[in-house]
């Protein structure tokens, strides 16, 4: 009998061990269920940044931006993004961040982090600089455009303002309604990735 519930104590330690393991991997390969304390009562005033196809929020304690059909957020040193304004949020690594995301000049940041200080703030932060030599080599280019080429700004999901405090929906309602009253494709190969996480696969369609 003493075997028998040592055994089983063994086993239920195992188990526990295994869940909280998954746990932990389900946020490091960065899906969509990442809350990151932005809880906005409403839907937020976006505005373009002038030359850029990206809108920031200037009412928002926090470096807030929307590019190509997704919210993004830099908060304590990582990036963030989601299909709807309050998350859940998918973390991004550095290496596969949309070009003109680096390229947001700094005097948007809401809240800068205090490496900022002291570059330009009419230029995008200093990247290389801060995310070391094997970034810039992966990324080369990141931050040479043709301004007289930048693409038009996404729509914004403007439908979402009818969704805030306790009418937020829950992540599988968010996806359906995306599909159904956003219909928005993304440009930058990079941003398509991270919109499918969220969005989910449309009517009669599988994800591979």
């Amino acid at each position: 009998m003493v075997k028998f519930r040592y055994g089983f104590a063994v086993l239920f330690m195992v188990l526990c061990l295994t869940i909280t393991a998954e746990a932990q991997v389900s946020i490091g390969i960065g899906l969509p269920n990442v809350s990151i304390g932005i809880n906005l009562p409403v839907y937020p005033q976006l505005v373009p940044i002038p030359g850029y196809p990206v809108y920031y929020a200037p009412r928002v304690s926090a470096n807030y931006f929307f590019y190509d059909g997704m919210y993004w957020v830099f908060q304590d040193n990582a990036w963030y993004a989601s299909t709807w304004y309050n998350g859940p949020w998918q973390v991004v690594a550095p290496e596969f961040l949309p070009y003109y995301i680096l390229r947001i000049p700094v005097r948007y940041y809401r809240q800068p982090p205090v490496y900022f200080r002291g570059w330009h703030a009419n230029s995008p932060p200093r990247w290389g600089d801060h995310w070391g030599r094997d970034w810039s080599q992966k990324r080369r280019g990141w931050d040479t455009w043709n301004r007289h080429a930048t693409p038009r700004p996404a729509p914004l999901p403007v439908y979402q303002r009818n969704y805030s405090k306790d009418r937020y929906p829950q992540f599988e309602q968010q996806k359906r309604l995306q599909r159904e009253r956003y219909h928005y494709q993304p440009r930058s190969s990079i941003v398509r990735k991270h919109y499918q996480e969220h969005r989910g696969p449309g009517p009669g369609q599988r994800r591979r």
